[in-house]
């Protein structure tokens, strides 16, 4: 049923700097532009709807709505990020590019399965370079990794733990530090 994704769609402040940072920084085109005037249910609405693509035909899209408030804060890489594959030539290249251009850069990380590179859009979303590792086709095989099972171990100790400890809000113990 569900074949691809079409877009992903996020708010900016200024579809220009958003244009500079995903066209002109990180290489994405911006291949389709759409002024909306008034929605589906009848209001009036001032905003303009970006789309930026990724190689495999997806978009990252942007609503830029100045008339809508919207609040905009540096996320945290558990509260929202978005990560996209490159290869690990262009995570390293990227990785100094950023630096260059003083960009929040951050990174190289590594996952055991992706290496990451992480940067800071003009809205203060996250945006993550990631280049599979040799072993990744086998780390995300859920018949090899055990991903059902450490949910369900997860969610047995989120059962167990006080609320004070993190589980309830979905945080290890590890990630509260």
């Amino acid at each position: 049923m569900i074949k691809r994704l079409h877009h992903a769609a996020y708010r900016c402040s200024d579809s220009e700097r958003t244009r500079a940072f995903y066209e002109d920084f990180l290489g994405l085109p911006l291949v389709h532009t759409l002024e909306l005037a008034e929605t589906k249910t009848g209001s009036r609405i001032t905003a303009l709807h970006t789309f930026f693509a990724l190689d495999d035909g997806s978009c990252l899209a942007f609503f830029e709505a100045p008339e809508r408030p919207f609040e905009f804060k540096a996320q945290g890489d558990l509260d929202l990020h978005i990560a996209l594959e490159v290869s690990r030539e262009d995570l390293l290249s990227m990785h100094e590019k950023g630096k260059q251009q003083g960009i929040e850069t951050r990174g190289i990380s590594h996952h055991g399965f992706i290496e990451s590179v992480y940067f800071r859009d003009p809205d203060g979303y996250v945006v993550e370079l990631t280049a599979p590792c040799d072993n990744h086709a086998e780390a995300m095989d859920p018949s090899q990794n055990g991903a059902r099972a450490t949910l369900e171990s997860w969610q047995r100790s989120k059962a167990r733990a006080p609320a004070s400890r993190g589980h309830a809000a979905g945080l290890s113990d590890a990630a509260q530090r």
